[in-house]
Parts: structure tokens; C-alpha cells; sequence
């Protein structure tokens, strides 16, 4: 009886092994083909903010624009479609981190779990503004986000509720900013027998990129707590609006080039983070 309890116990641990293995390969598919689709898109963006800090283009340096982009290509319907799909996974993942921890120590901590739960919420919303494209649904993200911030300032207190968000907006973007520039992200890369140039080249990507990132989340919540000062919904501006008025700074067209350049670095980013991130 020993024996066959103990035979019963090892075939139920290996299934339970061969279920752990499962799940982890299934994470990690999710994680990498999302990564790879946020890369695509913030590529795309970068692309055609240059073109407008040049003079070169009249599209939407966002992520509609970005899916005119890629829609206008070869099989561009397909991609569109896995863009998509890979959004989705993106959100799956940080579902599952939410819900079963991240990799690494800190990984069960419950203010780690919130801000995964945070991250699914944001990329389900984007995964299902991707989808809806493909459907054939095309409104720009400036117009939804004045639409939105029209809604908001109708509710009751919604002057506070919009600046909550514009500074909540703002102050994500401080972090993303100041956490590229520590190289926060080393932490989440496994890069064991990788060579120097490469590290050196992922923490260019990394930092530069993500400067980038968080210099457009403070620009986009800052006008976003002006249009609830101003109650104006016409003063808060998507991502397409609010890269091209760093071209009404002293620095003129050249910081929108800079910033441009650096969304282009982040997808890149993406990419290699695709490649050796832990997840």
C-alpha cells in the first residue's frame, strides 16, 4: 500500500509539474508576443513623428496612425490582426502577474500586483482600440481622448476627477522617466553570456526610450489638468496632439525630432526585451 501510495503521489507531482511547465511556457509566449507588438507600435509612432517634425507627413503620430501605417502594407490587414492578438497577450500576462505574482523576489508583493493589474486594465483598453480598428473602426486618439474628457467634466465633481487623472498621468510619467534613467529595467533582463557591446546597446535603447516615453505622459497630463482648469475638453490632447506642440517650444521642430527618435529607440526596446526578458 506504501508503495502504491507513493507511486500515486509521484505521478500526481508530475502532473502537477508537467501543469506548472505548461503555464509558464504559456506566460511566456503571451509576455514575448506582446512585447513584440507594443515594440511594432511604438516604432510605427516614432517613424511618423519624424515625418511630421520634418515637414514630411501629415498622419496621426499615434496609435491610429500607426495602424494606417502598417494597414497600407503588404498582408497589412493580417498584421493589424496580430498586433492585436499580441496586445491582448500582453494583457494576459500582466493579468496573470496580477493574480499570481511577477517574476523575481519581489514579485508577490501586493502594491507589484496592483500596478500589473493596472498594466492589464491599460493594455486590455489598447488590445481592444487595436481590434476595433481592424473592425473598421478609425476615430483618432485625439477625438477620443477630448470625447472622454467631455464625459468626465460632466460628472458630478468632474473637474477634480479629470485633474486626478491628468496628474496621475503626469506622475507615471516621471516614473517611467526616472526609472529608465537609474536603468530599473536591468533587473527584468536575463542576459547571462550576452556581450558587452549588446548590454551597452539594450541600456542605450532602454534609457533613451523610455526618457521619451515619460517626457510624453507628463506633456499629455499636464494638458490634461489645464483642460479641467480651463473646462475645456478641447484642451486635452491624445498622443498625436501633444508630440506635435513640443514644436511650438523654443526648440521648435528639433524636440519632436529628439522625442520622435527616442519612441523609436523604446520599441526597439521592446524588442529586446522580447527577447531576454524574465518573465
Amino acid at each position: 500500500m506504501g508503495i502504491l501510495a507513493a507511486d500515486g503521489g509521484a505521478r500526481a507531482a508530475s502532473r502537477g509539474a508537467r501543469t506548472a511547465s505548461r503555464g509558464g511556457r504559456g506566460r511566456e509566449v503571451t509576455a514575448r508576443c506582446g512585447l513584440l507588438a507594443r515594440g511594432v507600435l511604438y516604432v510605427l509612432v516614432g517613424m511618423l513623428a519624424v515625418r511630421i517634425a520634418l515637414g514630411g507627413g501629415g498622419e496621426e503620430a499615434d496609435r491610429q496612425g500607426a495602424l494606417q501605417e502598417l494597414s497600407g502594407k503588404p498582408f497589412g490587414g493580417v498584421l493589424v490582426w496580430a498586433v492585436g492578438l499580441g496586445l491582448v497577450g500582453m494583457a494576459l500576462w500582466r493579468l496573470a502577474e496580477a493574480l499570481f505574482g511577477a517574476a523575481g523576489p519581489d514579485g508577490d508583493k501586493p502594491l507589484k500586483r496592483l500596478a500589473s493589474a493596472g498594466r492589464c486594465v491599460f493594455y486590455s483598453v489598447v488590445a481592444f482600440s487595436v481590434l476595433t480598428f481592424s473592425a473598421g473602426s478609425s476615430r483618432s486618439g485625439d477625438e477620443q481622448s477630448r470625447d472622454a474628457t467631455a464625459k468626465a467634466l460632466e460628472l458630478p465633481a468632474g473637474q477634480w476627477l479629470v485633474s486626478a487623472a491628468g496628474i496621475g498621468i503626469a506622475i507615471a510619467g516621471v516614473v517611467i522617466a526616472v526609472q529608465a534613467a537609474r536603468c530599473s529595467f536591468r533587473k527584468h533582463l536575463s542576459m547571462g553570456g550576452v556581450s558587452a557591446r549588446w548590454r551597452k546597446t539594450v541600456d542605450f535603447l532602454g534609457v533613451t526610450g523610455g526618457l521619451a516615453r515619460g517626457t510624453v505622459g507628463i506633456a499629455a497630463g499636464g494638458f490634461l489638468v489645464f483642460a479641467a482648469l480651463r473646462y475645456d475638453p478641447a484642451q486635452a490632447k491624445g498622443v498625436d496632439d501633444t508630440l506635435r506642440s513640443f514644436t511650438t517650444t523654443p526648440a521648435g521642430p528639433w524636440l519632436l525630432v529628439a522625442v520622435a527618435v527616442g519612441l523609436l529607440l523604446f520599441g526597439l526596446f521592446s524588442w529586446a526585451m522580447a527577447r531576454w526578458r524574465t518573465v
